[in-house]
């Protein structure tokens, strides 16, 4: 399987992961940051949350790991959480800020 079908995976998988709080996925949110696929198909994302002290965080987290761990040909799978750069609505995509009436 090529890294782009697989990354194409992964982000489907991202994209039916939410905050409970709010009606937008994780993807469209921007709150992952990169995805990383090494040679033997394990996968590292960096992410982050809308607030440092999200009730959630160890939920979304979870389910970000689950969801990519059950993808076919994946290995392995680490979430890192960071905060650096700090989320701004500016991440969102169109879509999301159109959903939460941002635009």
């Amino acid at each position: 399987m090529s890294e782009v079908t697989l990354r194409d995976q992964i982000e489907e998988q991202l994209r039916t992961v939410y905050d409970p709080e709010i009606p937008v996925n994780i993807w469209e949110l921007g709150l992952v940051y990169a995805i990383k696929i090494n040679d033997d198909n394990a996968v590292n994302i960096d992410m982050t949350l809308t607030a440092p002290g999200c009730p959630v965080a160890g939920d979304i987290i979870r389910e970000v790991e689950e969801k990519v761990r059950n993808l076919e040909s994946v290995t392995d799978v680490h979430v890192h959480l960071t905060f650096d750069p700090p989320w701004t609505k500016e991440m969102m995509s169109e879509e999301a800020k159109l959903e939460l009436g941002f635009l």
